[in-house]
């Protein structure tokens, strides 16, 4: 019978979220044949699974940050592939963490041969966490704000952030419960489609996020020099007018987003920027798929008749850093992201930029899988995201590194 088949995840089978792991089998035969597979069952009973086909070594090892897969989900040398090649069984799903005190549970399972997954060999079980330990969460529903405040354990101070999620809405807090877990106070905000925010408001106020950064700026573990913006899609533009019109805001990060306010007119004090004009009768729909290609529903914003949408980002003394996926099939991230760094430029403003090739719109912290397409809350509608599975989840890992460096750099 021989030794029992050991799977192990190092350094602990327990790690938060965006932390790589080594996955290693120890008692294989040598050069035997197995197929590991991970699964993942979300919150709301959801099964996402990968495989991978691999051999073991000469002494019936094998180390995913050493040994090549050889098919599968994936293939080549990919230590944390069965995560991020995660995929649902029933289509257009997209794995995000709704309760952030409760880890995701994946089972680690190596199978014998390379057929048909009948004979289990050995498993193990990776806890991965979105919320470090001793890090606080805090609901705040105080005045009009609607957030999720989380705090790093100790007195601090800490930088501050604000972070804003896409037009699907609701109080996301995933990212922002891990940014808790590297240092930053951070205060996940919704803005629409939450409790009694309407899920397409008429109009947003700034003022709204001005009691945000306030609220924020108020806690003694925030360090008094500024706080920091970060967005995706509607919240990266969302981002990029906080750190225009609103006193206090020193660094933000735009991804997937534009330098115009898209869909929703904002209203400042005595100001409204208009929604760059769109047209949803040249949305895209897949005969085959049913997808819905949003990418070409906005005017050219070339044409000076747009430029009253222009976030005028030159007036601000912030520093900016924009993030795009080149295979975003959503929104024309890269072309948006350009034009916005090409005006910092215009006025000798220094700003951070990074186009990942292969990646899509939805850069989220590392090692979440792609979602190539999902349905967009708020329209109702199955909508193509974009992506190639390999390519965008290095951008993850690469976008999430540059995001903390940026915000400890500027904060």
């Amino acid at each position: 019978a021989g030794m029992a088949v050991q799977v192990t995840v190092l350094p602990s089978p327990r790690s938060l979220f965006d932390e790589p792991v080594q996955i290693r089998v120890a008692g294989l035969l040598p050069q035997q044949a197995v197929t590991l597979r991970a699964s993942l069952v979300d919150e709301s009973g959801e099964l996402f699974q990968a495989h991978a086909r691999y051999r073991a070594g000469s002494s019936g090892e094998l180390d995913l940050s050493r040994s090549p897969a050889l098919g599968g989900s994936y293939s080549g040398v990919e230590p944390m592939g069965l995560l991020w090649a995660l995929q649902s069984t029933a289509p257009y799903k997209r794995l995000a963490k709704r309760n952030v005190l409760t880890p995701f549970c994946v089972d680690f399972e190596v199978y014998e041969g390379h057929g048909d997954m009948s004979r289990l060999l050995g498993k193990c079980t990776n806890e991965r966490w979105f919320i470090g330990e001793g890090v606080k969460r805090i609901s705040v529903r105080e005045g009009r704000l609607k957030a999720t405040l989380f705090l790093p354990p100790g007195p601090g101070p800490f930088p501050g952030l604000i972070d804003l999620y896409g037009s699907g809405g609701g109080l996301v807090e995933y990212r922002a419960s891990l940014l808790a877990s590297r240092g930053f106070v951070t205060l996940a905000l919704a803005y629409m489609a939450f409790e009694d925010l309407p899920a397409m408001p008429e109009i947003l106020e700034l003022d709204y996020f001005e009691e945000a950064v306030n609220f924020l700026r108020k806690q003694q573990q925030v360090k008094d020099t500024g706080i920091g913006v970060l967005g995706l899609s509607k919240g990266a533009d969302l981002a990029l007018s906080m750190a225009t019109f609103l006193p206090g805001i020193k660094a933000a990060v735009s991804i997937s987003g534009s330098g115009f306010n898209s869909f929703i007119p904002l209203r400042g004090d005595g100001f409204t920027v208009p929604p760059h004009p769109y047209d949803l009768g040249r949305m895209k729909t897949s005969d085959e798929s049913g997808l819905v290609d949003f990418s070409d529903v906005l005017d050219d914003h070339r044409d000076p008749a747009t430029w009253d949408c222009r976030i005028p980002m030159e007036r601000s003394s912030a520093k900016f850093l924009f993030l795009s996926g080149l295979d975003d099939t959503n929104w024309k991230s890269d072309l948006y992201c350009r034009d916005a760094v090409q005006r910092l430029q215009q006025y000798g403003r220094e700003v951070e930029f990074c186009s990942y090739s292969g990646a899509g719109h939805l850069l989220e912290p590392p090692y979440l899988p792609l979602c190539q397409a999902s349905i967009h809350k708020v329209l109702g509608l199955f909508v193509h995201w974009g992506g190639q599975w390999r390519e965008h989840a290095k951008a993850q890992e690469d976008a999430w590194r540059r995001i903390q460096a940026f915000f400890w750099q500027h904060l």
